[in-house]
């Protein structure tokens, strides 16, 4: 598919990737414009300051002039009103992978980062210790990390870096993202289950990553979380090599001596000494699987381990984004209630001896409904004190659907913690400002804008605090 120079619109252009890669083909020559409502950081500022023009708000008029191609995001579906026009119109359309692959993929040595958790940091971390090394990969990540400054580059060359998400990729395609990226190797970091509105069951989420483990040529390789059953029953059946990565002691390639302090996390990896700047025992298994990946092609352990040294993360991964008073905001990505533990318990080694209050946002597909009714109180417990506003997009789903906030608040409550619902972000700054003190650590988690929480926190803290 040849792309240079043509009209390319992105519905949807403010996702993460979706805003990432429209930013990538603009720098690729293509002439390139959106559509999204509802937009914030990072990827505002990321399509601001690169130039690329997008409308607040969806309309048929966004379609004017007629582009060459429009690529639908996967959050759109029939009815939508700039959709339809697309359909009417009979505009050429694809999805997001679907361009990846036709454009960029075939032919290329690609490597696919997948996982229920772990895939940002882990592909960011790929990423870097190939470019530190000189090998100059083009890579696709869903968030922003802090040394690119994009999560989308084309360097030319055929070494590849994905993101692989178990997604849906569109209206008109329902299987994952992943099985469009034509994969020579995988990593499967954990498999589990997510996305209720799509997946029916954990059997359901496993046979997607088995669809990818089946993509994978006998020349490839597949890195898979050794601590994870989930994730190595699902390369069962692989034509491909299968190297197991992890703290157990049944892992070819084995992370031991983990530990961390105020600076970061150091571990070994078969031998090989590793010091991060970030925090967890989840992000030494992500840095370990991106460091064996790297040394599949060429990279020496040592260099990778020096790469990793210099790594500074990602945004909204354990991100501060406030310092005030000795009080700390950070701000993370976790919904899932795996990775808002592993995230607190990180945050926790970070700032050791220090009050941890975490302000969650019951925002995804899955956090919304009552899957993980019994699982949320036992993450969020890890913290000295909670606060859970009220389910996003309430009116969606059925009450007996609906995950009950005060219900988990209840269940925090019974297991020794401070815990408590207040609807909006207002409410929750109110309540919390007559409880902070400094020394206090404030952790976010939300998969979203959380109604612009991160500037009403910073002016709250610097109306009371200064």
């Amino acid at each position: 598919m040849e792309i240079k120079g043509k009209h390319i619109h992105f519905i949807g252009i403010a996702g993460t990737a979706m805003g990432n890669v429209a930013v990538m083909l603009q720098n690729a020559g293509c002439r390139v414009t959106g559509s999204d409502e509802k937009v914030y950081p990072p990827m505002s500022r990321i399509l601001t300051e690169s130039g690329v023009k997008y409308t607040e708000g969806y309309r048929p008029e966004n379609l004017r002039p007629r582009p060459d191609l429009v690529v639908v995001g996967n959050a759109i579906s029939r009815g939508h009103g700039e959709l339809e026009e697309v359909l009417d119109l009979g505009l050429r359309y694809t999805s997001l992978p679907e361009l990846l692959r036709e454009a960029f993929l075939w032919h290329s040595s690609n490597i696919v980062v997948s996982g229920t958790h772990g895939k940002t940091t882990t592909s960011a971390m790929l990423a870097h210790i190939l470019r530190h090394s000189g090998r100059q990969p083009s890579f696709l990540i869903g968030g922003v990390p802090i040394d690119f400054g994009t999560g989308a580059h084309w360097s030319g060359g055929k070494l590849w870096v994905l993101e692989g998400d178990e997604y849906d990729t569109a209206f008109f395609d329902k299987r994952s993202k992943f099985l469009h990226y034509l994969p020579e190797t995988v990593i499967i970091n954990n498999v589990e289950f997510d996305h209720a509105d799509i997946f029916s069951s954990l059997a359901d989420v496993e046979t997607s990553f088995r669809r990818l483990v089946a993509l994978v040529p006998r020349r490839g390789i597949i890195l898979v979380n050794a601590d994870d059953a989930n994730a190595v029953r699902v390369t069962s059946n692989a034509f491909a090599p299968v190297n197991e990565v992890g703290f157990s002691n049944n892992a070819a390639m084995r992370i031991s001596n983990f530990s961390q302090d105020a600076e970061g996390a150091s571990f070994e990896i078969i031998g090989q000494p590793v010091r991060l700047r970030i925090h967890g025992e989840h992000n030494a298994r992500n840095a370990s699987m991106a460091l064996m990946a790297a040394h599949a092609y060429g990279v020496q352990l040592p260099e990778g381990a020096e790469a990793l040294r210099r790594f500074r993360g990602v945004e909204r991964r354990q991100e501060v984004v406030v310092e005030t008073a000795g009080i700390t905001v950070v701000d993370d990505f976790g919904h899932h209630p795996t990775a808002i533990r592993a995230t607190i318990r990180a945050v926790r080694g970070r700032f050791p001896g220090r009050r941890l209050w975490a302000i969650f946002e019951p925002r995804s597909n899955t956090t919304r409904r009552a899957v993980f009714q019994k699982e949320l109180p036992l993450a969020l417990a890890e913290a000295d004190g909670v606060y859970i506003s009220q389910v996003a997009r309430l009116d969606q789903l059925a009450p007996e659907e609906r995950l009950d906030p005060e219900r988990v608040i209840s269940d925090i409550r019974n297991l020794g913690r401070d815990a408590y619902y207040q609807p909006g972000v207002h409410d929750i700054l109110d309540h919390l400002a007559a409880r902070l003190r400094k020394g206090d650590v404030v952790l976010i988690l939300s998969n979203g804008g959380f109604d612009g929480i991160r500037e009403k926190i910073k002016n709250l803290l610097e109306k009371r605090f200064e």
